[in-house]
């Protein structure tokens, strides 16, 4: 059963030990204004799935951001969030993960609960087995007489 959050309301999420932000919820329409994003748009054709991957994860976390916990400048001052700021924290890996795991992946799950196909037989999601088998040719016996 799906459970649905009435409220709304803006939740804190611990990505490494000390460092939490405020995000938004994952709304459709937070989901779209990010898929329009410059930033996403502008992500070549031949680009890699991790690089989109990375674009989409800044430019949502750029919208969804609203304050963060143990976060700071090159000397230690705690910072607020800004767009450069929120670039520079999905740059470092772990954090990257967190994001992707604790937030984008729950909006993408429901994605693909509705969508209802198979696993790709390739690649990362691999799964599937294949339905169809070739044909066999009879053996062919040659008699001599």
């Amino acid at each position: 059963m799906l459970t649905l959050d009435l409220t709304n309301a803006p939740r804190w999420h611990d990505l490494a030990p000390g460092v939490r932000v405020q995000l938004r919820p994952l709304t459709t329409a937070l989901m779209v204004a990010t898929r329009s994003d410059p930033a996403v748009e502008a992500v070549p054709e031949e680009a890699s799935d991790e690089e989109r991957a990375v674009a989409f994860a800044k430019a949502l976390a750029r919208r969804a951001v609203l304050a963060w916990d143990g976060v700071g400048d090159a000397d230690g001052n705690a910072i607020d969030p800004s767009p450069e700021a929120i670039d520079a924290l999905l740059d470092v890996w772990p954090i990257f993960e967190a994001f992707q795991l604790t937030y984008v992946s729950k909006g993408l799950l429901l994605e693909q609960e509705k969508n209802a196909s198979a696993l790709s037989p390739n690649g990362l999601s691999a799964g599937a087995s294949a339905t169809a088998k070739p044909a066999r040719k009879p053996a062919r016996t040659a008699r001599r007489g």
